[in-house]
């Protein structure tokens, strides 16, 4: 299992955060997703490889964006 921090910009409350989670959990591999809506930062538990880009897109399919 190895561990992995994104930050997420434009989430306001926790409808936010629970999209974003959601999102992130079904990309294949992810273990689970903890985000703290404070500071935008989400950590990412992963069983095995994850695709960047699939996180990348789960992002924004949930309505936001990677900080960068």
């Amino acid at each position: 299992m190895s561990t992995m921090t994104i930050t997420v910009s434009g989430m306001s409350c926790g409808h936010c955060a629970s999209s974003v989670r959601e999102e992130i959990g079904q990309v294949s591999n992810v273990r689970a997703v903890d985000v703290d809506l404070a500071s935008g930062k989400v950590t990412i538990d992963t069983d095995g490889p994850v695709d960047t880009d699939a996180i990348k897109c789960a992002v924004e399919e949930a309505g936001y964006q990677l900080a960068g």
